[in-house]
């Protein structure tokens, strides 16, 4: 008995050192490039005014700084939407643990333009290397989450796939520490914290190819049921090591010979389409919510809140530990909670805090201790984005679609998480300017319907099979199925399922 439990105990930590080993290059170093930028603002500024005096000896208007200062940030969004659309074929032609390693070839490429961009008198490099990072966020967003999801037992599979935000939401907050003067954030040191990111990645690569490719890939995708075997003995104990066995062999069962779906090929199955719509919907509404947004207005509220402005940093960096505190609480709770509620619940908590948020900066002036108020919008905002919305969304495309459907899937789901990101970031000043006080009215609203709309379409997925999630979408459809794993007859795919499953135990001597 002590010795199965050295062994369960094991294969736990497998698991645990290969989420590590994976997110800390993956979602991880979406965060970080999403919070470090900001400590780079005026010294990168400086330089494109510097740049421009050599080249042409006349300095820059700010409006034209500021301009090639938001291409710079926008290049980010654009290099995720590319990576969100490669993130696809990557892990179909080299596998999930593979697209990973090979993603952080875009990763080194930015870090040698960003440590070159100075000596070079180039802020063209600075936008190269932030479209690099982007392609290499983009690829990440996409392919941990299903390297995640396929590798996690069905009881873990929610936390391991949350997991994802746990560590984005480090990154935030380990960025924003960076960026402090006392560590990275001087003038003379801005090259090397736009480099910084390259750390991470180097730590994947040493460690990740010492951890298993996804079992499920190396089955339904690569036929490899040797190879499955031993990464499934590496992830699992062996008290469920055969029955997940045998339901990897009935997802392969169902998708036969097929070859994994197009984008096209997705789009226009009907047996898809609320699966498809549902994931849609709430990778759009993540960035539409304006949590990113937030971040920017942090340091006004912050300001007019009475804090000193060389403390602003300081009080900013609780913003970050307040999305990685809730992160770490929601992985705690997403097996027990479910999904579907930690979605709605977040979404309609966000809302009524946009609510409470207009209100304080209304009465900001008028009414004493409302950029007190403020200040506790801030961090309930993000709190209630981090507890569900964040970590939530990157897991539907895992649950809700099989593995010939999973890659394309993610490829859609993160194109419209990433214009979303784009448009919110160049329409953001614009709402601003154009509703002053009024600004989160539109945010709260996107909350709201998001939390409607999931509330009473999205059926609950927690400890559920790809199978039992289809019939229960196929009920909200008022058809039977006809798609997913039924492509085969019943008695078909039950016999397909039995042959398998019975040459495997021959194999194994079970």
């Amino acid at each position: 008995m002590n010795e199965a439990n050295k062994k369960r105990e094991g294969c736990t930590w497998t698991l645990a050192l290969t989420v590590c080993s994976a997110a800390i290059g993956g979602t991880f170093q979406y965060g970080y490039n999403i919070s470090v930028i900001n400590a780079l603002t005026s010294h990168v500024q400086t330089f494109i005014n510097e740049t421009c005096m050599k080249r042409w000896g006349t300095a820059l208007e700010s409006s034209q700084v500021t301009l090639i200062w938001t291409i710079i940030v926008s290049a980010f969004s654009l290099g995720g939407l590319f990576g969100s659309l490669l993130a696809g074929p990557m892990a179909i032609q080299f596998g999930r643990k593979g697209a990973l390693l090979l993603n952080n070839c875009f990763l080194f490429m930015s870090a040698i333009l960003a440590l070159s961009s100075r000596s070079a008198g180039s802020f063209e490099m600075i936008i190269l290397a932030r479209l690099l990072v982007g392609v290499n966020a983009g690829v990440s967003m996409n392919v941990q989450p299903m390297y995640f999801g396929e590798s996690a037992p069905k009881d873990l599979r929610g936390a391991v796939a949350f997991s994802s935000a746990v560590f984005t939401a480090l990154g935030i907050l380990l960025g924003q520490v960076t960026g402090l003067t006392e560590v990275l954030g001087r003038e003379t040191l801005w090259p090397y914290l736009l480099a910084s990111n390259a750390l991470p990645g180097l730590l994947q690569m040493l460690t990740l190819p010492w951890f298993p490719e996804s079992p499920r890939y190396l089955l339904i995708d690569r036929g490899d049921r040797e190879a499955c075997g031993r990464a499934l003995k590496q992830l699992r104990a062996c008290s469920i090591f055969n029955a997940e066995m045998e339901e990897i062999l009935h997802e392969q069962a169902g998708t036969g010979d097929t070859r994994a779906k197009t984008l096209w090929e997705l789009f226009t199955d009907q047996g898809l389409r609320r699966q498809l719509f549902t994931v849609m919907v709430a990778s759009s509404a993540m960035m539409l919510s304006g949590n990113d947004s937030i971040y920017f207005y942090a340091s006004y509220i912050f300001q007019e809140a009475g804090i000193p402005i060389e403390k602003i940093q300081y009080v900013t960096i609780g913003t970050g530990a307040c999305e990685f505190t809730s992160a770490i609480v929601c992985n705690l709770l997403i097996e027990h909670v479910g999904r579907r509620l930690l979605l709605a619940g977040g979404y309609m908590l966000m809302a009524c805090w946009a609510v409470v948020f207009t209100v304080a900066l209304s009465l900001q002036g008028k009414v004493e201790g409302m950029p007190y108020l403020s200040m506790v919008c801030v961090f309930a905002y993000i709190l209630s984005f981090g507890m569900g919305p964040a970590g939530v969304t990157g897991i539907l495309p895992a649950e809700l679609f099989d593995q010939m459907a999973r890659p394309a899937a993610y490829m859609i789901a993160g194109s419209m998480m990433w214009l979303s990101l784009l448009l919110i970031g160049m329409a953001f000043p614009f709402i601003v300017n154009g509703l002053g006080q009024f600004c989160f009215i539109p945010f709260g609203a996107v909350c709201m319907a998001a939390s409607l709309f999931i509330g009473f379409t999205l059926p609950e997925t927690k400890g559920r099979t790809l199978a039992e999630i289809t019939k229960e979408f196929d009920k909200l459809n008022r058809k039977s199925t006809s798609n997913g794993l039924s492509n085969h007859g019943p008695n078909e795919q039950t016999q397909s399922l039995n042959d398998q499953t019975l040459e495997y135990q021959e194999t194994e001597n079970i």
